[in-house]
């Protein structure tokens, strides 16, 4: 413990003053990244509703190969150029280029509504946001440092990337359901991980310009895939 120079009877004040700032710009961070992660979830279900009841934006996006991953690029570049650029972008720059991403995710995940039944996606939804909710509280109150997860949390997602690329061309069930299931480990630590990694960068005073959206995009993109995996163990096909 480091030597503390200060007088006893001045301490407890300039602590509880420090401790209240530090709180209340984490509070407000925090409360940023929710709602811009909120607001990006509500965008790709609305997008994703939309092209699903529509049969011509059906035709368009999923009838045409090259326009189908030429979306899947677009996200894939934007999930870069946020990640990459984040201490060079405002806020309202990286809340414009979180929603767009947000907005062709609805539109490509839209084929998850015409696969699956209404009552599995609503299941689905419901599990994940019950397993985030819970992971994200953890971790705020725990008192345990995360940051000892990131090796395991990392190669799991390698792991998966990799093994869901070979199971394209395999088309194995049992290979898909073991994929699944780590899946759903590696993205419930990965809300608990990376919500006390952003407390963390709050407290260090780095909760400045696009952080907070940069932080919603990472909530955010754990929410989605921890929510497709419930969804391929948990769902039921159309017929």
């Amino acid at each position: 413990m480091p030597f503390d120079p200060a007088p006893p009877y001045r301490q407890p004040a300039a602590r509880t003053v420090l401790v209240r700032g530090a709180s209340d710009v984490e509070r407000g961070f925090m409360a940023a990244v929710y709602r811009w992660m909120t607001l990006g979830l509500g965008v790709t279900a609305l997008l994703a509703v939309a092209v699903a009841s529509s049969p011509d934006a059906i035709r368009l996006v999923f009838g045409n190969r090259i326009l189908f991953f030429g979306l899947i690029l677009a996200e894939l570049g934007l999930v870069i150029a946020l990640s990459a650029a984040v201490n060079r972008l405002s806020a309202a720059a990286a809340g414009g280029l979180f929603l767009v991403y947000s907005a062709l995710n609805g539109v490509t995940l839209s084929i998850v509504l015409l696969a699956y039944t209404g009552t599995s996606v609503a299941l689905a939804f419901g599990a994940t946001a019950g397993t985030f909710g819970v992971m994200s509280v953890y971790g705020t109150v725990t008192k345990r440092d995360l940051s000892s997860w990131s090796s395991f949390l990392f190669m799991g997602l390698i792991g998966i990337v990799i093994a869901s690329v070979v199971n394209i061309f395999l088309r194995s069930s049992m290979m898909s359901f073991v994929i699944s299931c780590a899946g759903v480990l590696v993205f419930t630590g990965l809300a608990a991980y990376d919500t006390q990694k952003l407390r963390t960068i709050a407290r260090a005073g780095g909760a400045t310009g696009a952080v907070a959206v940069n932080g919603a995009l990472a909530l955010y993109l754990d929410f989605v895939n921890l929510f497709l995996m419930l969804l391929r163990l948990l769902g039921g096909r159309r017929d």
